[in-house]
């Protein structure tokens, strides 16, 4: 593996030295190192755990509860591969990126387990299965069939399951039990299935009604342990577990993400799933902890308003089910104990209401600008990142840097100038942090997609790549700049990565990613509008997707009655009304396309219209719609539209409630109204009031 310790110092401002053996015959440099307070990186992933273990054996060195070690994988990211030798720039940028502080600590969500579980399935394999991890587990069993042991060794209950819900330490079981033989009493002694004439009783010790003649027989048999009862009247059973595992073909639970503390195990032990679970069920006794992935700010939402649904975007793309809609409270509620931290949520989210909070975005947007701040000053051009998830995605590159190591004919390896970035999960940035990193002096931002991701988080990334590649093509810029990188092995990853690169920013951005997303968008849109001044552009305003979360709206004027529930509609003061004079106005900036104007509307004239305006009058106020105002006929205020009163009264003339003096109070402002009211009590009614 080609290294050139003086070009990655300059870029990284330091004297660096090159260790070929650094974990065996170097390693008293690395416990040097270990004795410094200062951050400590180590560039090899392969020997992380023997690195931890010589820190620890080093006498003097700082503790790694205090001092943690970092890790970063330079070698498959680019030393092994054909551009191994032009990688510098590359690596300069990963080692910067691994010297950043760790995020900054959030709120956590927390799971206590007793260790009681519940195993569904076959009475065979959950019994088999039992036996793996009783020692450590309450293990009860709800036989679904299947063949039992003579030994009667755990609880075990019969019944169909009727519901299961819940999550860690909190899952609520309802089965049916309706069966006479009740298998918590049952000691399996097989009396019932000798003496039962029909051979209605198998060893998984239930009747089989359909084959009973009713002779009864069994129930004689088991009159001295009585577990059997064809009196017993069906009921149900309700207990709580704190961990699930189902071995039965269709899980309990059908979304992509089930809760945490849910095994869905098909196969029982004969799969390598299988045994992987038996490990990772008997850790699951105590208290756990996880971040708390998500900031809500429901000000900001466009859920709804007015018991009325505009943007649902984080409700359809949960793959946990951990959002709801509350809309007659204007709001979503989000369940952090079912939230799994994929932050697609977050990334579909309109309005920043929904962001992601472990990574901040500010924390995930200083990690781009080092990273590509880094890469430009050790020379690199045309960088590409690569945005992948810590699972899946670093396996595969992994995976492809090693075939290059060994196939190096074959095999090309990552590019040079492909910058592979590690996410909790690939949905968890989105169009803000995308356009920053092209601001930055990213080419392209590329993000590989497995088989670990939801269908709808594909569709959601999709869509708004859709919208960013819209936007840059809009302003000028040439190429493929946003696309998702489809990949399932390392063959494939290699010709995927084999792409060219696209034009980019001439002058990179200096500004920070804010925590409010349209503050970002805007700050990228801001830059991006200037360094593409002098590019051609076929219009004023770019036409972006459905998607999109910047756009326009029109209004059909001879439909619009000026009543303005749009405006107390929307969410993001994006419709304004006018205190002066009867009009509708607009400010575009503001829009966040979350539909709820136009589902508010009751006479439907609105209709959306995604694009971004590239002049000056995007943030300026614009007049949608105006009319002639209607003045009271007694005082001559203005209380309404012409065209208001006028469809007003249209409707009411022909009510019998609305007739003569009572049709011509509708003329008159509110306090006229009162004041004829009571100068004519004789003719007073009660819808006048």
């Amino acid at each position: 593996m080609p290294l050139d310790p003086k070009a990655l110092g300059a870029a990284l401002d330091e004297d660096l030295s090159a260790h070929t053996t650094l974990c065996r015959r170097d390693a008293p440099a690395f416990q040097r190192a270990c004795r410094s307070s200062d951050d400590l990186v180590v560039a090899c992933t392969q020997e992380s755990r023997l690195f931890n273990e010589l820190s620890e054996q080093t006498e003097g060195a700082v503790a790694l509860d205090v001092r943690p070690i970092r890790f970063v994988n330079l070698r498959e990211t680019g030393g092994w591969g054909r551009e191994a030798r032009a990688a510098t720039p590359k690596m300069a940028a990963l080692l910067a990126a691994a010297r950043l502080p760790d995020p900054e600590p959030v709120p956590t969500v927390t799971y206590t387990s007793a260790g009681r579980a519940l195993i569904i399935g076959a009475l065979d394999a959950a019994e088999a299965l039992a036996a793996r991890v009783a020692d450590v587990l309450d293990v009860t069993v709800l036989a679904q069939g299947g063949r039992g042991q003579q030994a009667h060794t755990w609880p075990v209950q019969s019944g169909e399951l009727v519901s299961l819900g819940g999550w860690l330490g909190a899952f609520d079981a309802v089965w049916r039990k309706a069966n006479p033989i009740d298998l918590d009493l049952c000691t399996r002694c097989n009396a019932c299935v000798a003496a039962c004439p029909e051979g209605a009783i198998g060893l998984d010790y239930q009747i089989d009604l359909d084959k009973c003649q009713s002779h009864r027989a069994c129930v004689q048999a088991c009159e001295a342990v009585g577990a059997i009862n064809f009196q017993r009247e069906a009921s149900e059973q309700r207990e709580r577990f704190d961990i699930v595992v189902d071995l039965r073909a269709q899980p309990a639970f059908a979304q992509h993400a089930p809760p945490q503390g849910y095994f869905h195990l098909p196969q029982g032990l004969h799969s390598e799933a299988g045994l992987a679970a038996v490990l990772r069920l008997r850790e699951l006794v105590g208290e756990f902890e996880k971040p708390k992935f998500f900031q809500y700010k429901q000000k900001l939402c466009a859920h709804g308003r007015n018991e009325t649904v505009g943007c649902d975007a984080c409700v359809q793309v949960c793959s946990a089910l951990a959002i709801r809609s509350e809309v007659e409270r204007q709001q979503i509620a989000v369940n952090p104990n079912l939230c799994v931290g994929c932050g697609a949520c977050t990334t579909v989210c309109p309005t920043g209401a929904l962001s992601y909070a472990y990574p901040r975005a500010a924390e995930q947007g200083a990690k781009l600008r080092t990273v590509l701040a880094t890469y430009a000053k050790a020379g690199g051009q045309d960088a590409a990142l690569l945005l992948h998830s810590q699972a899946a995605g670093s396996a595969l590159i992994d995976a492809l840097g090693r075939e290059a190591q060994l196939r190096p004919k074959a095999v090309k390896g990552v590019p040079a100038r492909v910058i592979p970035l590690p996410l909790w999960h690939t949905a968890s940035v989105g169009l803000d942090l995308w356009l920053s990193a092209f601001a930055y002096g990213a080419s392209q931002v590329w993000v590989l997609v497995t088989d670990e991701e939801a269908p709808q988080y594909l569709d959601a990334l999709s869509a708004q790549m859709a919208v960013a590649q819209a936007l840059v093509n809009g302003l000028g810029y040439s190429g493929t700049h946003f696309r998702l990188v489809r990949a399932r092995d390392a063959a494939t990853l290699d010709v995927q990565l084999a792409s060219p690169p696209a034009q980019g920013v001439k002058r990179r951005a200096g500004f920070a990613v804010q925590a409010d997303k349209r503050a970002t968008l805007e700050l990228a849109l801001d830059h991006l509008l200037q360094d593409s001044a002098a590019l051609a552009r076929s219009a004023e305003a770019v036409a972006l997707p459905a998607a999109s979360p910047f756009g326009a709206v029109n209004v059909d004027k001879d439909r619009c009655t000026l009543c303005l529930s749009c405006v107390s509609a929307c969410p993001a003061s994006a419709l304004l009304d006018n205190a002066e004079r009867p009009q509708l106005r607009f400010v575009e900036k503001n829009c966040v396309q979350c539909g709820l104007c136009a589902t508010t509307c009751p006479e439907d004239a609105i209709t959306l219209a995604p694009r971004l305006l590239l002049s000056e009058q995007r943030k300026q106020p614009r007049v949608l719609n105006e009319a002639q105002p209607y003045g009271c006929v007694r005082c001559g205020k203005p209380f309404g539209t012409l065209k208001g009163v006028e469809l007003m009264l249209s409707k009411l003339s022909g009510h019998a409630m609305f007739q003569g003096e009572a049709l011509e109070r509708l003329k008159m402002c509110g306090d006229c109204r009162v004041v004829d009211i009571y100068s004519n009590p004789g003719e007073t009614r009660i819808n006048d009031l």
